[in-house]
């Protein structure tokens, strides 16, 4: 353990993983820039690095691009990543009240709190636990999918049909594109842009941020109240009552599901958001800025960085594209993941679980530190905040795939998502509608290909079995609680 801390606390290690966490918060805080484009484009940097320092300065990135989306969903309505798309839903009327110093000491917490969670897990259960995910095939796959779009109707709002009606946008949406079981292209119109389907940052960024500059020019010269950094940046005694238990099962359930191949932030936030309301003793205050809704998701996406890491290590298996991205760089290094890595490069592996729990120091510092700088944005005049992020907007969905096509998709999504808007539609669920839509119905059909045509091998498998049962509870509950009320007013 000695020699550990000792590596772990070299002057160079620690300088690369603070730096990887400051680009992370960087990348992050700026929307369209996401935690894996931060990744691609710095990975060479760590070629001339050893093995554990270029790993460290990608997992700095990763923590903290995590965490740096949270900063302008709370401030600008704007998320900077897609995993904190579900922290704007109370993440931002904390703002509006003028409490986003408070809102950001929360966020700043449960951050720390989920990676430290996820941490503890990847250290203690590594191996272990990993194996879990290997018993997920194409009907758990639908399963978690299917129970992901479930919590449309927990997000809907007082208006469920209006929710639903968005979420059957957003699965729409999901069909454009080449169909990965037949290889038809479907719903392109003729054009080559779309047959790849709608690249997802564009259309988020469209949604929320566009479609907010456009909303807020209608009072462009109304400032909003004064945004204040609290004297002390962590949450008060209060709110840590409230947060703690919830940032608990926050990192606990992003680190689950971020060891599950091919789900990350985004889906593990809206699940943990969606639990917490359920379970709360006020659901009717959730999105109306509440602190469990934002320790919530922010626990819950930030516990994914340690879940996808798990199988990344012990399996070789990325978790998601941020993991993806270090498995080549780890190839680049000559380590190959997997039992051989834990045998022959132990003090390596060693060194990178306890970096990584010294990332999520950092993140946790510097984000107290920074509190009273993020706040600042709020005091910037509409005037010239809103062509500001118009710019970094367009620069962001830009550089996804450098494609000024996806620019021109950013645009039309702010216009469908400043109508929808108005008209009382809620976003989210278009949001996780596009995220989950592709993987329901590719996974669903894989499934049945399996079972030629079978949809029994859905509730044969157990796990798969469980996530349908649960997510038909989730539809069914709203409709319950609805007929119950109806039901007491009449008598």
């Amino acid at each position: 353990m000695g020699a550990i801390l000792t590596s772990v606390l070299q002057p160079a290690v620690l300088l690369c993983t603070l730096a990887g966490v400051v680009m992370g918060i960087s990348f992050g805080a700026m929307p369209g820039l996401t935690s894996t484009m931060g990744v691609c484009l710095l990975m060479p940097l760590t070629f001339s690095m050893g093995p554990a320092e270029g790993m460290l300065m990608l997992i700095g990135i990763f923590c903290g691009a995590l965490y740096g989306g949270s900063i302008t969903a709370i401030l600008i309505n704007t998320p900077g990543t897609p995993s904190a798309a579900a922290t704007v839903l109370d993440g931002y009327p904390f703002t509006l009240r003028g409490e986003a110093g408070r809102a950001l000491g929360i966020s700043t917490l449960a951050s720390f709190g989920g990676g430290i969670i996820s941490g503890t897990v990847m250290i203690l259960i590594a191996q272990k636990i990993a194996m879990v995910s290997l018993s997920f095939n194409a009907p758990e796959s639908f399963a978690l999918a299917f129970f992901g779009l479930s919590i449309i109707a927990g997000i809907s709002g007082k208006n469920l049909v209006k929710g639903l009606m968005a979420g059957c946008m957003g699965i729409m949406l999901s069909l454009i594109g080449i169909d990965n079981i037949t290889a038809f292209t479907r719903y392109s119109f003729g054009s080559i842009y779309l047959m790849n389907g709608l690249s997802f940052i564009p259309v988020l960024v469209g949604l929320f941020a566009l479609s907010q500059c456009f909303i807020t020019c209608e009072d462009l010269f109304t400032e909003r109240p004064p945004a204040k950094a609290t004297k002390n940046p962590l949450p008060s005694k209060a709110d840590l009552k409230i947060i703690i238990p919830t940032i608990i099962r926050g990192g606990l359930t992003g680190t689950f599901i971020g060891i599950i191949p091919g789900a990350g932030g985004d889906i593990s936030a809206f699940i943990s958001y969606d639990m917490e309301r359920r379970f709360s003793k006020h659901p009717e205050k959730f999105g109306t800025g509440v602190p469990e809704g934002i320790a919530a998701p922010e626990s819950s996406n930030n516990g994914t960085t340690g879940g996808a890491l798990i199988p990344l290590l012990a399996l070789g298996i990325p978790g998601d594209a941020n993991t993806a991205v270090m498995l080549g760089a780890l190839q680049m290094h000559n380590l190959t993941p997997g039992p051989q890595l834990f045998m022959l490069h132990v003090d390596t592996v060693r060194t990178v679980f306890a970096g990584f729990i010294v990332a999520n120091i950092f993140v946790l510092i510097l984000g107290l530190a920074a509190q009273p700088l993020f706040v600042k944005i709020v005091s910037i005049p509409k005037r010239v905040l809103i062509p500001v992020i118009l710019v970094l907007c367009s620069i962001g969905s830009f550089a996804i795939n450098n494609n000024y096509y996806d620019v021109l998709l950013m645009f039309i999504s702010g216009i469908i998502g400043y109508l929808l808007t108005k008209g009382g539609y809620p976003l989210s669920p278009i949001v996780l509608a596009l995220i989950l839509g592709q993987m329901c119905e590719g996974n669903l059909r894989r499934s049945l290909v399996l079972s030629q045509g079978s949809y029994s091998i859905l509730f044969t498998r157990p796990i798969s079995c469980a996530f349908i049962v649960i997510a038909l509870c989730s539809l069914a509950w709203p409709i319950v609680k609805g007929i119950r009320r109806y039901t007491k007013k009449t008598e």
